[in-house]
């Protein structure tokens, strides 16, 4: 009933125009406002306009009206029927010779070329435009085109290219002071730079797009901007700032209602409630970005619905115009003739009524479908998240067992070094004891001793199941200091165990006296203030 609404208006709006001797350029730009929102109507009136461009044979208006249908085509999605209006529309605007619409129309094909995974059509298409843009000294123009070659060569990973043409175009929209453009191409190099991992840089060109955004109140467009920082964020570890920007990209998708965008926000929320290990929210807000999935394509298929709706709906129209052209032609019927027409109206009738049919059966069989595929995607849901709850028990368990293993490691060398120490001040006292001519040969044994003490092997392996336990520990301390050594890092495992100092000291081979310079040392290097504690500071970090 609203789709009814709307399209009176626009043939009311479109009647004032014919009636005030408004020019087909402003009904052309109504229609392209109105398919944004309401492409089923748009297209109704564009074929209006379309018929009453033929009549006046204003071809120029024509191949707009074909251009535009073919806009409302790709936006649903319907690429063969898009390609055919804008082929029809190039046709028109080559043999009339106009050029800037020419190069506009192909940049057009050329964005459906590249949606149709067709990328070599679409790169001879966007260079076409180009070389007339060029011609014509359309600066405008040319900077869109560069800013079109340059996405499909990031997508082909020729990250050079993609730089050469997006900085092209950025320094044209900037001479021009298009900021809209501007902020696209921010857009575009950050992308770039997201693909090669450069995240820092990638972040400052997001941060320029939206600040232009923020500037000129250009919300919509903003949303993608705002999910990539938070994407940007995530990739480099920063949790906090990610959830940050991720919840003003969902707040700013909701209250635009864009669901494409809302289904993005929560998705990369539910990936950063992963990472920190909120699975109960990572579930929540990936069940959120399902929904929003399915009613983005219930969205698209009445779209769709609608549009097939009203090129029937024309068809029909079009094919009464022409009965009733026929029937004013024919002006010497016989009775005859006559019951033949009726006949054949009868037929006609129940060939709709049978199409009418056929038209509510299929739409059931469909719903039917999209049930059942709805139905299958919630059990492999479901049957996903089992298998990840296992792996993630599995996971539990086996660090489990490394925390065991490190644990009786750890014991193992406290025994052996007190056993060691023990022999050591016995040998001590018998080197003492004994004659001079076993002194030699003790005092060799009590070097072997000591030199047990710091046997790198017992040492490496213990690091490196410590590192196994506590990955994440290890990391995040190399990232506080990079001037920690060997010594230090031993210590800091031992910290991190919750060992007493005695046996600190016995596992490193030092007196208490050297222990509590290694850990004064050790605050210095790890800049802790005065009074903050040593052991409390490993333990949380």
């Amino acid at each position: 009933m609203f789709r009814v609404f709307i399209l009176s208006i626009g043939l009311l709006a479109l009647s004032q125009c014919l009636h005030s001797q408004e020019t087909q350029s402003s009904e052309l730009d109504f229609t392209e406002k109105l398919s944004k929102r309401f492409p089923d109507s748009a297209f109704t009136l564009l074929k209006e306009v379309y018929n009453r461009s033929v009549e006046k044979k204003d071809w120029l208006s024509t191949g707009t009206c074909l251009q535009q249908m073919g806009e409302i085509c790709f936006y649903l999605s319907n690429y063969p029927k898009a390609i055919e209006f804008h082929q029809q529309a190039d046709k028109l605007f080559r043999d009339r010779n106009a050029q800037e619409q020419q190069a506009g129309n192909l940049n057009d094909m050329g964005i459906v070329y590249y949606y149709n995974r067709q990328t070599t059509q679409a790169l001879r298409h966007y260079n076409e435009a180009l070389a007339i843009y060029q011609r014509l000294g359309h600066r405008q123009g040319m900077a869109e085109t560069y800013g079109c070659i340059g996405h499909i060569f990031e997508k082909q990973s020729r990250y050079d290219s993609a730089f050469y043409f997006q900085q092209r175009a950025l320094s044209i929209y900037n001479s021009i002071r298009n900021k809209k453009g501007i902020a696209k191409i921010y857009e575009n190099i950050g992308s770039i730079y997201e693909d090669l991992a450069g995240y820092d840089s990638a972040l400052v060109y997001f941060n320029n797009a939206w600040k232009i955004y923020q500037a000129t109140n250009m919300e919509v467009d903003a949303i993608e901007v705002l999910n990539n920082i938070g994407d940007i964020y995530r990739k480099k570890g920063s949790y906090k700032e990610a959830f940050r920007w991720s919840y003003r990209a969902q707040a700013l998708a909701e209250k635009t209602n864009d669901l494409y965008q809302k289904g993005a926000a929560y998705r990369d929320l539910g990936k950063t409630w992963n990472l920190v290990g909120q699975n109960d929210s990572a579930y929540h807000y990936i069940e959120l970005s399902r929904r929003a999935v399915i009613d983005v394509y219930s969205l698209e298929n009445n779209r769709q619905t609608a549009f097939l709706q009203v090129i029937f709906d024309i068809a029909q129209k079009n094919e009464e115009i022409n009965r009733l052209e026929n029937e004013r032609h024919v002006t010497i019927i016989t009775a005859i003739a006559s019951l033949l027409v009726i006949a054949l109206l009868v037929i006609l009738g129940w060939v709709i009524i049978s199409r009418q049919k056929l038209k509510i059966r299929n739409e059931k069989l469909l719903s039917e479908q999209e049930r059942r595929i709805h139905e299958t995607e919630r059990e492999l849901m479901q049957r996903e998240l089992t298998n990840k709850q296992l792996k993630e028990e599995k996971l539990v368990q086996e660090l489990e067992i490394k925390k065991k293993a490190l644990a009786t490691h750890t014991l193992h060398i406290i025994q052996k070094n007190q056993l060691l120490e023990n022999f050591n001040s016995r040998l001590e006292v018998m080197v003492k004891d004994e004659k001079r001519d076993h002194k030699k040969q003790l005092q060799q044994l009590i070097r072997q001793i000591h030199g047990n003490f710091n046997h790198d092997q017992q040492w490496e392996e213990f690091q490196e199941g410590f590192e196994q336990v506590h990955l994440q520990f290890v990391e995040k301390l190399k990232t506080h200091s990079d001037n920690l050594t060997g010594n230090d890092l031993r210590l800091i495992a031992l910290i991190k165990l919750n060992l007493s100092s005695k046996d600190m000291a016995t596992l490193l081979g030092i007196s208490p006296e050297s222990l509590r310079v290694s850990r004064y040392r050790l605050r210095k290097k790890l800049k802790l203030d005065q009074g903050e504690s040593l052991s409390r500071f490993i333990q949380f970090m």
